[in-house]
């Protein structure tokens, strides 16, 4: 089956082959911002909560200071390393800068993550083209030999299924690690600004 297959795809037309290249390379980008996020999310969330334990169980403002700087990581520990410099500014400024930190590490979060939002869009629709390709060639040999046969219609109609499936496998996992990704992006972004709230509470009570 696997041979048949691969002798389909070489015994495809040109602009079949273009189609199979342009999804291949889609596809195995995707795969790769898929496992790279997934490190990247992984990371992060782990290293966060190893540091809110840190900043919970840690009293003196400079041993924690310096302690941030071990979780590379972790969105929460650079909005603190943030914060440190800022603490003795007046409560407006402070504000503004939490916020556009935070506005930075929800960019870092939702890096390439439109990568797979456009792959999970248009890759289906690029297999379309093939599809509608691969049926007009199997057409244009039923109008060749005056007959459909399944020796004429065969070689177009599997370059049809071939890119329709080619377009779903780089379609369908791309589309869901998007919302995988974006609802585990959303949740640390509430979870920076719980924290910045825990940090204006800091200087609310003096304890910075």
């Amino acid at each position: 089956m696997q041979e048949s297959a691969i002798q389909l795809v070489l015994q495809a037309s040109l602009f079949v082959k273009v189609i199979l290249f342009i999804l291949l390379s889609f596809s195995v980008a995707s795969w790769a911002i898929i496992v790279y996020k997934y490190d990247h999310f992984s990371a992060a969330s782990s290293e966060s909560e190893s540091f809110l334990q840190v900043f919970a169980s840690e009293q003196n403002f400079q041993n924690l200071q310096k302690k941030a700087g071990a979780f590379q990581m972790s969105p929460l520990a650079r909005l603190f390393q943030s914060f440190v410099p800022l603490r003795y500014r007046p409560r407006d400024e402070i504000d503004r800068s939490l916020r556009r930190q935070e506005v930075l590490e929800a960019e870092k979060l939702n890096a390439y993550l439109t990568f797979l939002a456009v792959t999970g869009s248009t890759a289906p629709f690029i297999g379309l083209l093939g599809t509608v390709w691969g049926i007009m060639n199997a057409f244009r040999g039923i109008g060749a030999v005056g007959s459909a046969s399944l020796a004429v219609v065969a070689p177009g109609i599997a370059e049809a299924l071939i890119t329709t499936a080619a377009g779903l496998a780089a379609a369908i996992p791309a589309v869901m690690a998007y919302n995988a990704y974006l609802n585990w992006a959303r949740r640390i972004v509430v979870q920076m600004e719980d924290f910045s709230e825990q940090l204006k509470d800091l200087l609310s009570k003096g304890a910075a």
